[in-house]
């Protein structure tokens, strides 16, 4: 849905309310789109646990790693 700058504005709890609740709008100002307000969605890598991470799988035939997930840290933390 579209809305101007003024309309959010003057209407910005509703907006916000009806957001968080899957509307999206499209903010215009002058006729032309310039921002979008979207549903917050928490992001997936909050949500997985790195021991479950299929990426350190690519470690798991490496008889030489005792733990992997060690290994991987000190690897990035040279960076």
């Amino acid at each position: 849905m579209y809305l101007t700058a003024e309309n959010l504005k003057t209407k910005t709890n509703e907006i916000i309310e009806k957001a968080s609740q899957g509307k999206e709008y499209i903010v215009t100002m002058k006729g032309k789109p310039y921002a979008k307000i979207i549903p917050y969605r928490e992001p997936n890598y909050k949500k997985q646990n790195i021991n479950e991470n299929k990426l350190f799988g690519i470690w798991s035939d490496r008889k030489d790693i005792k733990d992997v997930n060690k290994y991987v840290r000190q690897l990035r933390k040279e960076r």
